[in-house]
């Protein structure tokens, strides 16, 4: 297909939108946003209503400070790195900048450089998802040749997380009541753990426990930006790796390159209602799955979405055991859910789920083996999980409304509400943020582009609608596929690459059909 701006796509009617297979419906158009669906929610206002901030021409670096060298081997493990994209590894120091105690103590982060273009494009992930040196280069594999012939992807691992030296801070068996406990069932065992992190994680990181947010990790991105020499930084941010690059717009819209944003969590701060709708919408993508596993004749058969929900309540009985892990009906919970956001490992989900309901949970446990698994190179994700996501909260909840709060959500959403309510729980014995939850973006930044997904199991459509809502400037491009993201739809591709590489901000609430 002609690339927009060299050759204009011809609009697309909403009748074509079912037959269209791997294209987009619009590109700018005077017409309005059309959604599928009569409950669709409304997009957000158009960019003619928003401030006119223009998107910045690209810059390459000067005088950048970095030193990349060859990276360790053990980072690339598992990573099938093409020959044409050459990755290096570099590390920055920064100040932690605890609140209240700016200056206090220093941090190192950790970066690899994907590719060789000369426009340095920085990619930021969700703190429980695949850091951001490895997710970059994986990345890279999707993304198309125009926009890594431009640009070299940097990947950064959030602090606190993957090569940024990590936190670990919580005891393994309080990790293990954490991802493992119901708490639908009772409440007490799972914020006893919560206690017992909480106070291991103060005794361990002192003064700086509170240092470890999205806020200050935009504040990271501004330090990198200099020791780039870029005067504006090109983002992408994943997932709940959107928010500190939404909040890079926000602190620094003069320096706000061309930002891309797949999937923004809900910035609503009425927990419990957004946990609710991340539950159901990784509900709609288990439909997807199964629907999936149909048309391939997988090993879980015509009724996958009750081969899963089988495997949890079998779990809930008899958890599994992998070798000094106990596999609960909430990890296997957690298991799915990964796969779930990934499409590609579907396949690899099915016969994982197939596989532990004969007894062999490895496969399955492998999904989640990341988050509590504490090796000489890796340490498990949850802590660097509860430490940012607690950071970045204002919710805690007594006692008796995280009882009834989890209760409801195990009962609306018994598939996946019990291990989601456990997120609850995990930050109530936490310190109560001091400062206020901050803005998305600027007035003054340029646009930012938003990806949206219809089916998303972590950040749901309707609260990335939400955020879009707060963010000015910002314009929305809906990919009506499933999955966590929408990066990797040829679709979403070429508007990624009409943004970032040609300069052209599309229509808010342009269609992408999956």
């Amino acid at each position: 297909m002609p690339r927009r701006g060299r050759a204009r796509r011809q609009l697309v009617t909403a009748v074509l939108v079912g037959l269209c297979a791997a294209s987009c419906t619009a590109g700018p158009s005077s017409r309005p946003a059309v959604l599928e669906g009569e409950n669709a929610p409304a997009p957000a206002s158009d960019t003619e209503d928003s401030p006119n901030v223009p998107l910045p021409d690209l810059a390459e670096p000067r005088n950048s400070s970095l030193a990349w060298e060859d990276c360790d081997p053990d980072l690339l493990d598992g990573l099938d790195v093409a020959d044409s994209l050459p990755v290096s590894c570099a590390r920055i120091t920064l100040s932690l900048d605890a609140p209240g105690l700016p200056g206090l103590g220093l941090t190192r982060i950790g970066l690899t450089k994907v590719g060789t273009g000369r426009i340095p494009l920085v990619v930021v992930n969700d703190v429980g998802g695949e850091p951001g040196t490895r997710y970059a280069v994986r990345l890279a594999e999707t993304l198309p040749e125009d926009v890594l012939s431009t640009f070299s992807l940097i990947g950064v691992d959030r602090r606190g997380t993957g090569i940024s030296e990590p936190v670990n801070c919580i005891p393994q068996p309080e990790r293990e009541t954490l991802l493992a406990h119901d708490p639908t069932t009772t409440v007490e065992p799972l914020l006893d753990a919560a206690r017992t992190a909480g106070q291991q994680c103060a005794i361990a990181l002192e003064d700086v426990q509170t240092a470890y947010d999205s806020w200050r990790t935009a504040g990271d991105l501004e330090e990198l930006r200099v020791q780039l020499g870029v005067e504006r930084l090109n983002i992408l941010g994943h997932g709940d790796g959107s928010v500190p690059a939404a909040y890079y717009a926000s602190r620094f819209p003069a320096h706000a390159g061309r930002i891309v944003l797949d999937g923004v969590p809900d910035p609503s701060s009425d927990t419990a209602s957004v946990l609710s709708d991340v539950a159901a919408s990784a509900e709609a993508t288990l439909d997807e799955f199964a629907a999936d596993c149909a048309r391939r004749n997988c090993p879980l058969g015509e009724d996958a979405r009750a081969a899963v929900t089988e495997l949890i309540d079998d779990a809930r009985a008899r958890p599994l055991r992998i070798d000094d892990h106990r596999v609960s009906a909430t990890l296997v919970q957690r298991a799915v859910l990964s796969g779930l956001s990934q499409p590609a490992r579907w396949p690899e989900l099915a016969d994982a789920v197939a596989a532990a309901r004969q007894g062999d949970g490895g496969p399955l446990f492998a999904f989640v083996s990341s988050w509590v698994d504490d090796t000489d190179y890796r340490v498990p994700r949850i802590d660097g999980v509860l430490v940012t996501h607690c950071n970045d909260t204002a919710t805690r909840l007594p006692t008796d409304q995280l009882r009834e709060t989890s209760r409801k959500l195990g009962t609306e959403h018994p598939v996946f509400g019990p291990m989601l309510a456990q997120q609850l729980v995990w930050c109530g014995p936490w310190p109560n943020r001091q400062e206020d939850v901050p803005d998305l973006g600027s007035p003054e930044a340029p646009p930012i582009l938003v990806l949206s997904t219809a089916t998303d199991p972590m950040t749901p459509e309707k609260g990335t609608i939400r955020a879009v809502e707060r963010m000015p400037g910002a314009v929305r491009v809906a990919w009506q596929g499933a999955g966590h993201g929408a990066l990797g739809s040829p679709c979403i591709g070429e508007e990624v690459s009409a943004f970032l590489v040609d300069g052209e901000v599309p229509r808010d609430g342009t269609l992408c059909p999956a």
